[in-house]
Order: C-alpha cells, then sequence, then structure tokens
C-alpha cells in the first residue's frame, strides 16, 4: 500500500508576547485574531498561555507563536522569563482605565530591564468600543507612543478593530528589521498539514 507523503516546507517560528495589566483584554485580543471569536466571558489568565497562528507573507510562511500573559502582580516574575527569544511586544492597556494606561510604565521598564535587544514593541489601546466610557484619548496613547518611540494602535476585540493590523504590525516590523538587532533567529522545517493542525491554530494571509 502505498503511504501518502508528509508535506514540508520551510517556516519559521516568530515568538510575540502581549503584556499589559489585568483585564485589559489580551486574552480576547489573542482570540479574536486566532480563532476569529469573541466572548465576554473570557476566564482571567492564569500565569501564562499561547496560541499558535500561521500566516504567509511574500510567498513565505511563518508561524506564530504569540504567548498571552497575566497582568496580576504575583505572576510578574514568571512573565519576565518568557521574554527570552521573542521579537515582538504589544504593551496593552484599556482606554476606559487609567491606571491600566498609567502602568504602562511598569511594563516598558520591565521589558528594558528582561526582554533581548532590539525587539519590536508596540502600544495598544484596547476596547476602543466603549467610546462612552473612554477616559484615556487617543492623542493620549498617541503621545505615550511617540515618546516611547513605538508604534501605536487602537483596538477592540469585541468589534474585532484592528485587531489583524496589530498583530501584522509588528510581524511587519519584524521582517523589516525595524529594530536593528530584531533579526529572525529560529527557522526550521515543520511538518504542515491541515488534517493535524492543533486546534489552537489558524492560517492568515500577510496584510
Amino acid at each position: 500500500m502505498n503511504q501518502r507523503p508528509s508535506t514540508f516546507q520551510r517556516e519559521t517560528t516568530i515568538k510575540l508576547i502581549l503584556i499589559g495589566e489585568s483585564g485589559v483584554g489580551k486574552t480576547s485580543l489573542l482570540l479574536q485574531f486566532s480563532d476569529e471569536k469573541f466572548s465576554k466571558e473570557v476566564t482571567t489568565t492564569v500565569g501564562i498561555d499561547f496560541r499558535m497562528k500561521r500566516i504567509e507573507c511574500n510567498g513565505s510562511p511563518y508561524k506564530l507563536q504569540i504567548w498571552d500573559t497575566a497582568g496580576q502582580e504575583r505572576f510578574r516574575t514568571i512573565v519576565a522569563s518568557y521574554y527570552r527569544g521573542v521579537l515582538g511586544i504589544a504593551m496593552i492597556y484599556d482606554v476606559t482605565s487609567k491606571d491600566s494606561f498609567d502602568n504602562i510604565a511598569y511594563w516598558s521598564k520591565n521589558v528594558e530591564e528582561n526582554a533581548d535587544e532590539g525587539v519590536n514593541l508596540i502600544l495598544i489601546g484596547n476596547k476602543s468600543d466603549l467610546e462612552q466610557n473612554r477616559v484615556i484619548s487617543t492623542e493620549q496613547g498617541q503621545e505615550l507612543a511617540d515618546k516611547l518611540g513605538i508604534p501605536f494602535l487602537e483596538t477592540s476585540a469585541a468589534s474585532n478593530s484592528n485587531v489583524k493590523k496589530m498583530f501584522m504590525t509588528l510581524v511587519e516590523d519584524i521582517l523589516n528589521g525595524r529594530n536593528q538587532g530584531g533579526n529572525i533567529r529560529s527557522t526550521q522545517r515543520v511538518a504542515v498539514s491541515k488534517s493535524n493542525e492543533s486546534s489552537q491554530e489558524g492560517q492568515s494571509g500577510c496584510c
């Protein structure tokens, strides 16, 4: 009996991580991007979790390994240990929470102290759909991003606004070498088969 051959292609893994205070919507953004679904009943992340997402850019396949972190203070030591090998970091705050915005200063310092040199960053103001509850203006978010010297976007996991753009902006900055030293380091041959992919994996084209 002839055995069906496996399909192999070169695929580069890009590790990303989402950080920010508890409740800013990190898990919801990840689930919207990876699984294209949103739920108001998302469970608070305990420790750290991740999803995989396959994309293609300029004819080359990439596998995004996206780590979702807990924002509670008791988990912050654990979170810092996951920065190793990360090429892109999204620092996320909630536009309806001044505390989460103010605490970006902590997360920025945490990245500076623990992440690899040359890592690409983006500042995200989430829950932009809750305009009636907004306490942080778009201008304030942009001003902070300009101060940090990084890109800025407002997103909404609920309405799927700018969610794909958020992740793809990070990926494009990494692939374009926006930050010196932010080169992709891990390339390996992996099997690509839709029949046996994890339920946590999806596929998307490059924006």
